[in-house]
């Protein structure tokens, strides 16, 4: 099988930020036939932290060709100090504030944030896709995923969430989209890296809900919308297992439905371009995503530090 990575590393992070962009816009456009005419009549589609701080991952990556957390830190806030009004929650701007005053590393601030008990927001899974392409192939990728997320997201909870996303890409990088799609075996291997029972009962739950076909709109109520990653990376996965054929139609069904709809746009949108590659995502919104070329290079200097 020869699959080709360069497709899907620009599929997965274009893919990414287009959903991500058109999530954003979902808010304001909450039907398909608007949100289809706002996408159609905007110059730019214009993405948020979420693609801001993926990007930041996957030039700390491609730069230092490993995970380095206080490396990874100093770029989510530089790229925070030019960028504030990307949409950023409350989170990240205080870790960085923390750091700056304090001296601490990125991860301790993280741990301090909420009580000391650290935040299991959704933030580490929205932004982990480059990480999910680096390690694909490693055995290591849940501990490197769970890391990344510690640098802001040091509860259990939204480092778990991380890696079942980061596993997802990687799964989803490696799979042949022209043969039948695995759905059990997929569903499989995500309940088994899942290591918090929350997690794992909302997979279960997912793999239920694919089984009896339940429409879109009730499996969002019973996995949930929200900013926590357990109350939402099981919906935007949803998104993808119930349309893994057509880009499209993962998108329109991650950004419908209510809730976070930007970041379950980003998380699907993720895992749907690393299976069907670049070619899958209708050029006519490849042509409106804004520094689309910017994340290109950041895909193929990925691309480039993990080459098969």
């Amino acid at each position: 099988m020869r699959l080709d990575f360069k497709g899907k590393y620009l599929g997965c992070l274009i893919g990414s930020a287009l959903g991500d962009a058109i999530g954003e816009l979902a808010f304001r456009f909450p039907d398909r036939n608007r949100l289809e005419s706002a996408v159609k009549q905007a110059k730019i589609l214009h993405y948020t932290d979420d693609t801001a701080m993926a990007l930041g991952l996957a030039e700390s990556l491609a730069e230092r060709g490993l995970l380095d957390q206080e490396h990874l830190g100093r770029i989510f806030h530089r790229n925070f100090f030019n960028e504030p009004w990307r949409g950023y929650a409350a989170g990240p701007p205080t870790v960085f504030k923390a750091v700056q005053g304090t001296g601490i590393s990125f991860v301790e601030a993280a741990r301090r944030l909420f009580g000391g008990t650290g935040s299991f927001g959704n933030g580490a899974a929205m932004r982990v896709a480059p990480l999910g392409l680096f390690f694909h192939d490693s055995p290591n990728l849940y501990e490197q995923a769970a890391a990344s997320a510690a640098v802001t997201h040091a509860h259990p909870l939204g480092r778990d969430g991380a890696a079942v996303q980061a596993l997802a890409v990687a799964q989803a990088l490696k799979l042949d989209p022209e043969k039948p799609f695995p759905l059990e075996d997929f569903l499989k291997d995500l309940l088994a890296g899942a290591r918090t029972q929350e997690m794992r009962e909302k997979l279960q739950i997912l793999r239920d809900l694919l089984v009896s076909a339940v429409p879109a709109g009730e499996a969002a109520r019973t996995l949930g919308r929200s900013v926590a990653v357990h109350e939402s990376l099981p919906f935007a996965l949803f998104a993808f297992l119930s349309h893994p054929r057509a880009y499209p139609d993962c998108l329109w069904c991650a950004v419908l439905n209510g809730g976070d709809r930007d970041t379950l746009g980003a998380m699907a949108g993720a895992v749907s371009g690393a299976y069907l590659g670049l070619a899958a995502i209708p050029p006519e919104w490849q042509e409106k995503l804004e520094n689309r070329e910017v994340i290109e290079r950041a895909a193929l200097a990925l691309l480039k530090r993990t080459a098969p």
